[in-house]
């Protein structure tokens, strides 16, 4: 009886630990940004380099997201939010 408490307990909090998609941009720039971490909308996001990531972050378009965080750290290359990752001619839009 112990054990099925414990399987039934930790079934319950597999949702609980599953991880939110994960967020990441690509800087168009080579060069490190000045800006090495800031919040936007929300998210917690780092950069090493010309590469960025987030944790957290509003509900929100992924191409509000970008748009953000290019008015930020500066055009990009690539850009996902949450799992949903932008195609070209949305990030062409959102370095506009």
């Amino acid at each position: 009886m112990r054990a099925l408490l414990i399987a039934a307990a930790l079934f319950a909090a597999g949702p609980a630990l599953a991880q939110a998609p994960a967020s990441s941009a690509v800087l168009a720039d080579a060069a490190p940004t000045s800006v090495a971490r800031a919040i936007v909308d929300g998210a917690a996001w780092r950069c090493d380099g010309a590469s960025c990531t987030a944790t957290g972050g509003a509900n929100q378009p992924a191409t509000r997201a970008c748009r953000r965080v290019v008015g930020r750290f500066g055009a990009v290359s690539s850009f996902s939010y949450k799992g949903v990752a932008l195609t070209a001619e949305q990030i062409a839009a959102c370095n506009a």
